[in-house]
């Protein structure tokens, strides 16, 4: 699907705040709210807009430690076994097949480490699962919801 810039900066805007109004993205844009509506809409039916959503703060919530697992599988293990494996877990918040020697990353925030070393156990002790190499956030630096503006 190609976007042109102001379904850009209208995807940009929702993704800062999906609760403003049509009015308030068409005022930034120069759109009428009508317009906005529109090209939203648009969007929406086209799928480069699933949803409208929160982003919420972990350590507000409790979660005060995250890692990231690599998962390294059996022989011929599929994504969707993979997947299967892992969504039971609710501390798993992401999960991405990947390039190189693991088959899978998880991002997993728990409570505490001991929170953490129990679900990362839990994990390990899938059938498919082989080994596991994980590695805890410090600080987060960076997070983006949205995806880079092609040029």
């Amino acid at each position: 699907m190609r976007l042109d810039r102001l379904d850009q900066d209208l995807i940009a805007l929702l993704t800062e705040d999906a609760r403003a109004s049509y009015a308030e993205l068409g005022a930034r844009v120069g759109l009428s709210a009508s317009a906005v509506k529109r090209r939203v809409d648009r969007l929406r039916e086209r799928g480069a807009i699933t949803a409208f959503t929160v982003r919420l703060d972990p350590a507000a919530l409790g979660w005060a430690v995250e890692g990231y697992v690599e998962l390294f599988c059996a022989q011929s293990t599929t994504p969707g076994a993979i997947r299967k494996a892992v969504a039971r877990f609710p501390e798993v918040v992401d999960a991405s097949t990947v390039s190189g020697d693991a088959n899978a990353v998880l991002r997993i925030l728990a409570a505490d480490m001991r929170h953490f070393e129990r679900v990362l156990e839990q994990i390990g002790a899938q059938p498919i699962v082989a080994r596991t190499r994980s590695v805890l956030v410090l600080s987060p630096l960076l997070r983006r919801t949205a995806a880079p503006r092609p040029d």
